[in-house]
């Protein structure tokens, strides 16, 4: 699998993930439905040169919706909460210029 299809998005503007990142140092990701925990702490160490220290996965099941008259089910979804190992960061915001 590509490293770069692992990661579909990261999670990172709920209060829960805020929170992991500040007192536990972990990352929140929506991965791919098929990617296993080995594959995940690959992607993230080559894509963010960081050292992982543990991977969590949890598969979420899409909600009912409505659409006018009908109903229609969400797709399913993978979740995975990345520990980095401790003095490891990754700055969202660094790359962006201020002023």
């Amino acid at each position: 699998m590509i490293l770069e299809s692992v990661l579909v998005r990261p999670i990172f503007l709920t209060e829960k993930s805020n929170t992991l990142r500040r007192k536990n140092n972990q990352l929140i990701f929506e991965v791919c439905k098929t990617a296993n925990k080995v594959q995940i702490k690959e992607a993230v160490q080559r894509l963010f040169q960081v050292k992982v220290q543990s991977v969590n996965t949890m598969v979420y099941r899409g909600q009912e919706r409505r659409m006018g008259r009908g109903h229609a089910k969400m797709q399913n979804w993978k979740k995975a909460i990345v520990t980095l190992q401790e003095g490891q960061t990754i700055d969202w915001f660094a790359d962006r210029a201020e002023g």
